[in-house]
């Protein structure tokens, strides 16, 4: 069986040590975690955790049997093979030489982000969106010198009903 990405939404205990057990049943078990994200949702005391991990379908499915047994666990969610929103966020610092400026404002343009920092050497732009537009203005920014990327991994919510 082919591994894939699959997309887990975790609504757990907004305590201490919660990540830390959720963690070492992955690493414990040998799967790998490709992208982490926690915040807390509108209701205290409750965060959202979103988790990417890479494995066949089988695997998943023990993963979310294991998940669902750690006490703090309060729901879990795979998000892979329904309909759902995903974005994730970087900040991207990239050499501004005076030649290229115009060429970063009009990719920052296109992709429909934003400069968020200027000095006097550099631009940090923000962007927004999915992995395949951050993956897209990387490779487009790259040849004028990427200094730094800071990346948020993956949110995710389901889509409504139509």
């Amino acid at each position: 069986m082919t591994e894939e990405n699959h997309v887990l939404s975790l609504l757990v205990d907004n305590e201490p040590g919660v990540l830390s057990r959720i963690v070492g049943l992955f690493s414990g078990r040998g799967f790998n975690i490709e992208s982490l994200c926690v915040a807390e949702t509108t209701e205290p005391g409750i965060s959202r955790i979103t988790i990417v991990t890479k494995a066949n379908t089988p695997v998943v499915e023990q993963i979310k049997k294991q998940l669902n047994k750690l006490i703090n666990i309060l729901k879990v969610y795979e998000l892979t093979g329904q309909d759902f929103v995903q974005r994730e966020m970087a900040l991207i610092k990239v050499t501004a030489k005076p030649e290229h400026r115009a060429e970063i404002l009009r990719i920052v343009d296109i992709f429909r982000c934003k400069v968020v920092d200027v000095g006097q050497e550099h631009y940090t732009i923000e962007v927004t969106g999915d992995q395949g537009k951050l993956a897209a203005i990387i490779s487009l920014l790259k040849p004028l010198g990427i200094k730094e990327i800071a990346k948020t991994g993956i949110i995710a919510l389901f889509r409504e009903p139509k």
